[in-house]
């Protein structure tokens, strides 16, 4: 069935329940009370299955109750940067949102612990069930365990009803935790099957109601009574004559029964399936689901819905996380046309690469950045001067109120701020909605080395999310080898802190200082950086006076990474006619997006306000004046994106 776009609904899909915060364990192969550590994600099988399907490119929405509290506005916040429709998510200011603690033990065993007693989901009730957005979408998926509490069924019975007035479809994903129909303890979080009778009682009257209904073997079992696969779907099969059936077989793939159930299971309609290393099997079902839905919806073949499916399915596996682990359109094709040597797909250098650049948060198409990253620099300002170097600190505040001043709140602003003189800096830039990126080299080392951080790993994981990595790399094609060698070690030693933590990367390249920049220099240093499998999500590069050089840098990075988000340009101290200039030179390549510049904008402020020559005002006034001269030449030539 396909839902027409402009004429037909305006949704494909709208997923009703469970919405949780899962916290995963950081630390594998230990028991879940033995975790010192964890992370979190958007968890619950309707929410997984509507940001799944938002990324394949379905329209989805959520109906879910959150708690009015920080975790309830976690969970609609993700919602929201991954596309997902919250009309239909209410806040409900008595209960709390759902948690699920949740750690890998071994590839057979993933222990967790459900937090769901009075919690916000299972409060939902049919008032919060909106007609208008269950009409308005071509189905409606419905979950097995939201019918294990009257209030919470009558919901989704009443967004069974409305779509079935208005002609939509119903879609029941089986979703059995025995634990939380009452059936088993605390602890038995991960248990997936417990025969009972009321259990199946209870579902009889739902799959009468359904055009799909999906589960595993086990979830067939509790739906029909039956403990033997055939008679299981037979049994459902009476039970829900219309529908389509979907067997989820684990690494053997799918089944599909769009009617009568033939003699042997094979039988049915398959896709192929995807064995790969089992690293996690929570939230691959409803990974497969997005993947079914946006074959099934989109009126594809049922051999592809198996497939894609399928192939959804084993990236879910192969990852830690639930959500944040979907693939999206991009990433599923890419696995599609060209496959993966790698048994454990999230060791898959392409795919990774494919998956953070396709799932990162939004970044701005334009950057014009005030750089007050330097630390070296002020401190020979400051000593020089006389002046305590405890000032420094203070100093960069009022950078950031410069900056602020011309942003004016504006997207497309950014700034450069460090740890070392600048966290009370870094307080204020977010509270501006900055762009921010944050220095890890040490100032002005060459072979590359990083300040204070022996282990980038353990200081990287301290940072706010969206914090962006920046580090400077003095590099030259005619380096000694020794050099580059050790160079591009402690680059590889970036680039794996950054993509395993999540980290947004920006790589400042400078070739001209040590050496003539000819317009083959920056290119070639690119095209190394890339071919040692390293993508930057920005690059920071000295300006280039021949325009040619320009479009040889773009060619490169549109040959290695289409989604780079793009260059700006450093500023070397340069007068700003003279950055306006290479902002002119730089108009004919599009992948030059803005500027990161310091110290043009803040060295005479600087060292008249250390000396004591100008006050806090005069000191802002300057910096925001030139910041601003130098954002309107960055517009008056910017190229078109």
């Amino acid at each position: 069935m396909r839902a027409a776009h402009g004429t037909g609904p305006r949704l494909d899909v709208v997923t009703i329940g469970r919405s949780s915060v899962d916290l995963y364990g950081q630390q594998i192969g230990v028991a879940l009370e033995d975790v010192s550590s964890f992370t979190k994600a958007v968890g619950g099988c309707p929410s997984n299955i509507a940001i799944g399907a938002a990324r394949l490119g379905l329209r989805t929405a959520v109906i879910t109750r959150v708690g009015d509290e920080q975790m309830g506005r976690f969970i609609r916040e993700q919602f929201v940067r991954e596309g997902v429709d919250v009309s239909g998510v209410r806040t409900d200011p008595q209960r709390l949102t759902a948690l699920v603690l949740l750690s890998v033990r071994d590839r057979e065993t993933f222990p967790l612990i459900f937090y769901r007693e009075n919690c916000a989901d299972m409060g939902l009730e049919p008032d919060d069930v909106d007609e208008d957005l269950v009409a308005g979408s071509a189905a409606v998926l419905v979950t097995g365990t939201h019918f294990s509490r009257p209030a919470a069924a009558a919901a989704q019975w009443r967004a069974m009803e409305i779509a079935r007035d208005h002609g939509r479809k119903v879609v029941f994903d089986i979703d059995y935790r025995p634990n939380l129909w009452g059936l088993a303890g605390h602890a038995a979080g991960e248990e997936r099957y417990i025969r009972s009778g009321a259990v199946t009682a209870h579902l009889a009257p739902v799959l009468a109601a359904c055009d799909l209904v999906v589960g595993t073997e086990e979830e067939f079992f509790i739906a029909s009574g039956h403990d033997e696969i055939l008679a299981a779907l037979r049994q459902v099969r009476r039970l829900a004559p219309a529908a389509t059936l979907v067997c989820k077989r684990g690494p053997m793939g799918c089944v599909i029964f769009p009617g009568e159930i033939p003699a042997r299971l094979d039988d049915g309609i398959r896709g192929p399936g995807f064995p790969v290393e089992v690293y996690n099997v929570l939230g691959a079902g409803d990974a497969f689901m997005a993947g079914f839905l946006r074959g099934w919806l989109r009126g594809e073949a049922l051999e592809t819905c198996a497939t894609w499916a399928n192939a959804c399915g084993a990236f879910a596996v192969s990852r830690l996380l639930c959500s944040p682990e979907s693939p999206t359109w991009t990433e599923l094709r890419y696995f599609l046309d060209h496959g993966s040597r790698h048994h454990a797909l999230r060791f898959d250098a392409a795919l990774g690469h494919l998956h953070r650049a396709t799932t990162r948060r939004p970044g701005p198409e334009t950057l014009m950045a005030f750089a007050i990253d330097h630390r070296a620099q002020l401190e020979a300002m400051a000593d020089e001067i006389g002046a305590d170097r405890g000032r420094i600190a203070d100093f960069k505040v009022l950078a950031v109120e410069a900056a602020a001043r011309v942003a004016e709140g504006r997207p497309g602003h950014g700034m450069l701020i460090d740890g070392t003189h600048g966290a009370k800096a870094l307080f204020r830039a977010t509270d501006h909605g900055f762009w921010i990126g944050r220095p890890i080299e040490a100032p002005g080392s060459r072979p590359l080395d990083f300040d204070r951080m022996a282990s980038l790993g353990a200081h990287l994981v301290d940072w706010p999310v969206h914090h962006t990595v920046k580090c400077l790399c003095f590099y030259r094609p005619d380096d000694p080898q020794d050099l580059k060698a050790r160079q591009e070690r402690e680059l590889l030693r970036v680039h794996d802190a950054v993509t395993t933590l999540g980290r947004e990367f920006l790589l400042e390249i400078i070739a001209g200082v040590h050496g003539p920049l000819a317009p083959d220099t920056v290119p070639a240093v690119l095209e190394r950086i890339y071919r040692l499998g390293i993508r930057p999500d920005w690059w920071k590069l000295e300006p280039q006076t021949d325009p040619a050089a320009w479009v040889a840098i773009g060619d490169v990075i549109r040959r290695y990474d289409p989604f780079c988000r793009g260059i700006v340009l450093l500023g070397l101290d340069a007068p700003e006619a003279e950055l306006a200039a290479a902002f002119a030179a730089a108009r004919a390549e599009p992948m030059v997006r803005g500027f990161a510049v310091g110290r043009t904008l803040f060295g005479e402020a600087a060292r008249a306000w250390l000396a004591g020559r100008i006050d806090d005002e005069a000191a802002v006034a300057d910096m925001a004046a030139r910041f601003r001269r130098l954002t309107e030449a960055w517009s008056g030539c910017a190229p078109r994106i």
